[in-house]
C-alpha cells in the first residue's frame, strides 16, 4: 500500500504528458502566420497579375527584362523588347506589370 501511494505522489509531481508537445505546437502556429501564410499570400497575388495579362502590358521578367506583351498564350508570352526584337517567356517567370505611367519599354 506504501508503494502504491509513493508512486502516486511521483506522478502527481510530473505535468501532462501533453504539456511537452505545447511548444511544438506553439512553434507550428507561429510558422504558419509567420511564414506560410503571407507566402501564400504573395503566391495568390502573383497568380491574379497572371491572369489579368492582356496584350500590350508591359512587364518585367524575373531576368529583369522589361518588354511590351505581343502575344499571350497559356503557357507562354511573346514580348517585344525592342523594335523587331521578340523573344518567348514562360508566363509563370514574368514579376509584375509596369503601369501606363511608367518607363516605355520600346524607346
Amino acid at each position: 500500500m506504501l508503494s502504491l501511494l509513493s508512486a502516486a505522489a511521483a506522478n502527481a509531481g510530473s505535468p501532462p504528458a501533453y504539456l511537452q508537445f505545447l511548444p511544438l505546437v506553439a512553434m507550428a502556429v507561429i510558422f504558419y502566420f509567420l511564414i506560410l501564410r503571407p507566402q501564400m499570400k504573395r503566391q495568390k497575388e502573383h497568380q491574379q497579375r497572371l491572369s489579368a495579362l492582356q496584350k500590350g502590358d508591359q512587364v518585367v521578367t524575373a531576368g529583369g527584362l522589361l518588354g511590351k506583351i505581343v502575344r499571350i498564350d497559356d503557357h507562354y508570352v511573346d514580348l517585344e523588347l525592342a523594335p523587331n526584337v521578340r523573344v518567348k517567356a514562360v508566363r509563370s517567370t514574368l514579376g509584375e506589370v509596369v503601369p501606363p505611367g511608367g518607363s516605355a519599354a520600346n524607346d
